[in-house]
């Protein structure tokens, strides 16, 4: 999950571009994996464990200063003074934004800056290839392209970074996470998959032959886990103990830890199913409905992204059905092995 390191104040920091060093990297460029999405920005570089940040931020005013920030939690400021804080951190601020009710294509930019750390040796001035994914690629990808391609300075955590992209490869959402599984013997050799990929604001489904061709596709803006929780958030069950509305962004943090709406101890684990039920019923519903004419030959259900792990146990004991393991990371896992030369690694502190 989330790689975390101990919170940092800015307060009193001195930026250390200097001391982060500006020489260029060796001749290979390094590559970055990364899946900006609703709830998580998830990347990797190939080394350890992706990593994870939640998808949430706030704008601070020229006249505030920032809560500490971490790795986990960086604090962004762009060159014309503007600053965003991410991650979990955001939530000590009033009115954060949530990516899950924006448009993710327009944060781009801010998201990658989010998620840059710099080399190994504190380099942070350097080149870069980007493979990246969005729900829809045809519709989306030169807009993403245009806004990652090319030089941007920064400032992250008070280090100042220079980032030359070289080149950013867009693919197809949920498609990482089929060549992940692909990898691991999960996919068999004949037939249709169905990849399910269940997300935070949008879910979308893929279906692959055997030669890993998308024949067919449907991508749904709503319908992910914040309408999950939104539905949640307005039970009395809930706002009555509350004493005010629930905040759908907060349920959606719950489903990760025991259902329970941040530290106040409320939970609504036991009356969950009323309305996980419905909602698991009305993505299948769908997907059957739509491939109906392919069935007979699909031969793998994968289901995953970060919802996943919500249905889980209702798709154990079903033969045709996959659901991949440690699922928030299998999109931007299998996004990295598709750049097709794993000697291009960026290795981080």
């Amino acid at each position: 999950m989330t790689t975390t390191t101990a919170p940092r104040s800015r307060s009193g920091a001195t930026r250390s571009s200097k001391a982060r060093g500006t020489q260029a990297i060796g001749a290979t460029t390094p590559v970055l994996a990364l899946d900006a999405g609703n709830y998580d920005l998830k990347f990797f570089t190939g080394s350890g464990h992706p990593r994870a940040i939640r998808s949430v931020r706030y704008q601070l005013p020229r006249g505030r200063d920032a809560v500490s920030f971490s790795e986990a939690s960086p604090l962004i400021e762009l060159p014309d003074g503007r600053r965003y804080h991410f991650g979990a951190q955001a939530y000590k601020y009033r009115r954060q934004q949530q990516t899950v009710i924006e448009n993710k294509v327009e944060l781009a930019k801010l998201h990658l800056y989010a998620c840059l750390e710099p080399l190994a040796g504190d380099v942070a001035n350097y080149s870069l290839n980007l493979h990246v994914s969005t729900p829809d690629p045809a519709r989306n990808g030169e807009d993403i392209q245009a806004q990652l391609l090319g030089v941007h300075e920064f400032v992250r955590n008070d280090v100042e970074f220079r980032v030359h992209v070289e080149s950013v490869e867009v693919d197809r959402e949920g498609m990482g996470a089929y060549h992940y599984a692909k990898a691991q013997g999960i996919i068999p050799g004949q037939g249709y998959t169905i990849v399910v990929d269940i997300g935070g604001g949008t879910w979308l489904t893929r279906l692959v032959d055997a030669d890993g061709e998308v024949i067919d596709e449907n991508i749904m803006d709503r319908g992910g886990t914040y309408e999950l929780a939104t539905a949640i958030s307005f039970d009395h069950r809930l706002t009555d103990l509350l004493g005010s509305s629930a905040d759908p962004c907060i349920v959606m943090d719950g489903f990760r830890i025991d259902h329970v709406y941040a530290d106040t101890g409320l939970a609504w684990a036991d009356w969950l199913d009323e309305y996980l039920d419905p909602w698991f019923k009305g993505i299948f519903q769908t997907v059957k409905a739509q491939y109906t004419p392919y069935m007979p030959r699909v031969t793998r259900f994968l289901v995953t992204g970060g919802g996943s792990h919500l249905i889980a146990d209702r798709l154990q004991g079903h033969e045709l059905f996959a659901v991949m393991g440690d699922p928030q990371f299998a999109n931007v896992r299998g996004l990295f092995l598709t750049t097709g030369d794993t000697q291009l690694c960026m290795t981080t502190k």
